[in-house]
């Protein structure tokens, strides 16, 4: 199980601050969660494929797309309003 938290403008845009979820499988990049989680629709696809004002951290540390994923990891995304 994840927990993945979301902060900045993606509360509003997502409608949630955290959730926790099942990983599919048991080697799950960042870039994975996001295509998973993108599949929930337009608002999620946009705020998290492509988003240049997306960071995400797991377990405190900011990563890269690639960055494998385990259970029990805490994943967060962050991403402000530019302009």
């Amino acid at each position: 199980m994840l927990h993945i938290l979301y902060f900045g403008h993606l509360v509003d845009a997502l409608g949630t601050a955290s959730e926790d979820f099942e990983l599919p499988q048991t080697q799950t990049t960042v870039a994975g969660l996001c295509a998973i989680l993108a599949e929930r629709g337009a608002v999620w696809h946009e705020a998290l494929i492509g988003n240049k004002s997306l960071k995400i951290t797991v377990n405190k540390q900011f990563v890269d797309t690639d960055n494998l994923l385990k259970d029990g990891d805490e994943v967060a995304f962050v991403a402000f309003m530019v302009g």
